[in-house]
């Protein structure tokens, strides 16, 4: 990577600088932000856990109960 140019190092110091004077900012917004989404619907029913992988089957291998993903009834 090549130097920076004085005009480069000052730019990044202020672009630097105005992220660093925004963070607080930004992150009382995100908290905020959680806490409303957590009262307004406090359960997820849209919401799937992931699974491990040793507990995942691709499509057409075979679950531990011995029949493939795809055929449950």
């Amino acid at each position: 990577m090549s130097e920076l140019s004085p005009q480069q190092t000052v730019w990044r110091d202020r672009v630097e600088g105005l992220i660093a004077f925004a963070a607080p900012a930004l992150d009382l917004l995100l908290a905020a932000g959680d806490r409303i989404s957590r009262i307004a619907e406090p359960t997820d029913h849209e919401y799937y856990p992931v699974r491990s992988g040793s507990e995942a089957a691709l499509p057409g291998e075979f679950e531990s109960r011995g029949t493939p993903s795809g055929d449950r009834d």
